[in-house]
């Protein structure tokens, strides 16, 4: 399965990578690589459904919505630590097309 690493991809599991076991929110996420939300929930969404993200809900107060929040898998951390390098260097330009194994 195909996941096109965009820069901003790479950003978010960048993000990830500082506390990889933590679960996040993605208000969080948002603040933290100041992506907005319509390219940042997509993105979370595509990572999820190749398994590289796991994704819980947190039931908040009464009268609050619940919470999406968000963590790395273990292959996730494995993904994110072999792009890393990519992202730091600036070597990837537009956008690249990489393998997910599942």
């Amino acid at each position: 399965m195909k996941l096109r690493l965009s820069r901003q991809t790479l950003q978010i599991l960048d993000a990830f990578l500082h506390e990889p076991m933590d679960w996040k929110y993605g208000y969080d996420m948002s603040r933290n690589t100041g992506l907005k939300s319509g390219t940042l929930y997509p993105i979370l969404m595509r990572l999820a459904d190749r398994k590289l993200l796991e994704t819980s809900w947190e039931m908040g107060e009464t009268g609050k919505p619940p919470r999406h929040l968000y963590r790395l898998t273990q292959d996730g951390v494995h993904f994110a630590r072999e792009h890393r390098h990519s992202h730091s260097t600036g070597r990837l330009r537009g956008a690249a097309w990489t393998e997910v194994k599942s």
